[in-house]
């Protein structure tokens, strides 16, 4: 394994999404506190986090938890789906630098078997 995940040089986001994501690596493997394997580990892990985030921001838009009433609004909500999409692209283009033809060849895999396209 490289001693960069993401080898790529940070870039401005918002060009494209695919750079917007190099730069991401980019940016996370120069601010680490893991080499290796686990660095690799670790950031797949941070999906489960954020989705735990997802969770919280729902309950706490429907006043779920009546000890708390409500915490958060459906714009936290979007906001925190938003962080899992790009957890879970980082993720991929850690463990693979052709993660956006990866996450094309399934998506259009995914339409065809859904859509019968």
């Amino acid at each position: 394994m490289s001693d960069e995940l993401c080898p790529a040089p940070p870039r401005a986001a918002g060009e494209d999404l695919w750079e917007a994501i190099d730069a991401l690596c980019g940016w996370l493997d120069a601010h680490r506190p893991a080499d290796g394997p686990d660095a690799v580990l670790l950031r797949i892990l941070k999906l489960s986090e954020e989705v735990g985030e997802v969770a919280q921001a729902v309950v706490g838009a429907t006043g779920q938890n009546p000890r708390k009433g409500t915490t958060h609004t459906w714009e936290d909500v979007r906001s925190e789906l938003c962080d899992v999409a790009v957890t879970a692209l980082v993720a991929l283009r850690t463990l693979t630098p052709d993660a956006r033809e990866v996450f094309t060849r399934h998506l259009d895999a995914v339409t065809r078997r859904s859509l019968g396209t």
